[in-house]
């Protein structure tokens, strides 16, 4: 094989781990590959945040992020922070603006992101081939064999920075995890996270009609509560609640939506029939969540939709304060990993060094980001495990 195709590290994978790696490596005086089959860079960087790119939260800490092994992100989280992330973002002119619990927001949007990543690749001479696709991985005499589309390379050391199964028309794939039982790994069950719940039947179409409206809620499943905005949705419940929550759900397990999120409804409606007995009881709903929401909840609740609040005991008033408390809603399921943000599961840590990310089973083997059982919530913890998990590949 000709000098061209041997390289001290191959990275598979032109995503934010695998680019954030290479350009640090590369800057650690290792000659780098960057392989990729798609024809251009990081498009989920591209998208996300809304191409604002959500690159990162301030309050990022371990138990923020889900996996079987709830220890093991700790370490490098520990040694590549926020901040950090921030400074490199500073020395090439970029700003951010700080968004809703800690999310940080690119001003110049995720293009910039995305370049200022290529541009410290471009630092550390790594070698970046798009729109080649990988056949097959061998390892042998200390040195990893990856053939490709356009022939084979080398390496001494191959990291896999390829994802998960979400947004699979952007090109995910489940390369990684097939990869990863080559050598022995084992795979904790993949599912869909920071997913949007689908419904069927009567309470699908409800939502349906009501498609748009948004609350604030506490959402809760069983491990998980988030107190967020919740959105209506033609297909069933979206928004930071619903996202959140989907992480952690189990299939046939109801989603708990309290909307009492900052005030006694139970108090106000007894107030309001004090005020205004011949008041209906929607019209007295909404003041307090959005006039269709109200029209829903009067309709699935445990009062007559038509009663006017003087025909409401306080007994009654008590049930549907409690109602409004705990609404039990079903999911039929997710949108699966079409709109997936993430995947949730993926390559066992405890196959994984968590100082360095290396393979306990072959030396020189790399997972990092997406593809390892490591998970975090809605707003920028994944692209925060992204960096960290990269940069502690780096070091090692």
């Amino acid at each position: 094989m000709s000098d061209a195709n041997q390289f001290d590290t191959i990275v598979l994978g032109a995503g934010a781990a695998g680019l954030f790696h290479a350009g640090l490596a590369g800057q650690r005086g290792r000659r780098v590959l960057v392989l990729d089959h798609a024809k251009r860079p990081a498009d989920k960087v591209r998208i996300s945040g809304g191409g604002r790119c959500n690159f990162t939260n301030l309050e990022t800490r371990a138990d923020r992020f889900l996996g079987q092994n709830l220890h093991f992100a700790k370490s490098a989280l520990a040694r590549y922070t926020p901040w950090d992330f921030i400074s490199l973002m500073a020395a090439h002119g970029l700003t951010y603006t700080e968004k809703h619990k800690g999310q940080l927001f690119c001003d110049q949007k995720s293009g910039a992101i995305i370049q200022m990543l290529l541009d410290e690749c471009e630092k550390g001479s790594a070698e970046i081939r798009l729109s080649t696709e990988i056949s097959g991985v061998t390892h042998q005499d200390g040195h990893f064999l990856v053939e490709t589309s356009s022939g084979g390379v080398s390496g001494q050391r191959l990291v896999i920075a390829t994802g998960g199964l979400s947004i699979p028309k952007m090109g995910a794939t489940g390369l990684a995890y097939d990869i990863a039982r080559q050598f022995g790994h084992d795979i904790v069950e993949t599912r869909p996270g920071l997913v949007p719940f689908t419904f069927s039947g009567e309470l699908g179409e409800k939502f349906a009609a009501i498609s748009g409206v948004a609350a604030p809620v506490i959402a809760s499943v069983p491990g998980a509560r988030f107190e967020e905005d919740l959105l209506f949705t033609h297909r069933g419940l979206s928004g930071p609640a619903a996202l959140q929550t989907s992480s952690y759900w189990t299939s046939g397990d109801p989603l708990s939506l309290c909307l009492q999120t900052s005030e006694d409804m139970n108090a106000a409606l007894r107030a309001a029939k004090q005020d205004s007995p011949k008041q209906s009881f929607v019209k007295a709903l909404e003041a307090h969540v959005p006039a269709r929401l109200a029209a829903l909840l009067a309709e699935v609740g445990p009062i007559a939709q038509d009663a006017r609040l003087a025909d409401l005991s306080h007994a009654a008033i008590d049930k549907f304060a409690a109602f409004l408390k705990d609404w039990r809603v079903t999911p039929m399921g997710t949108e699966g990993y079409r709109t997936a943000e993430v995947t949730v599961g993926g390559i066992s840590t405890d196959g994984l060094d968590q100082k360095t990310m290396e393979s306990r089973h072959v030396p020189g083997l790399y997972f990092i980001g997406e593809c390892v059982d490591v998970t975090g919530w809605l707003g920028g913890y994944n692209f925060q495990w992204a960096w960290a998990s990269a940069h502690a590949a780096a070091l090692a």
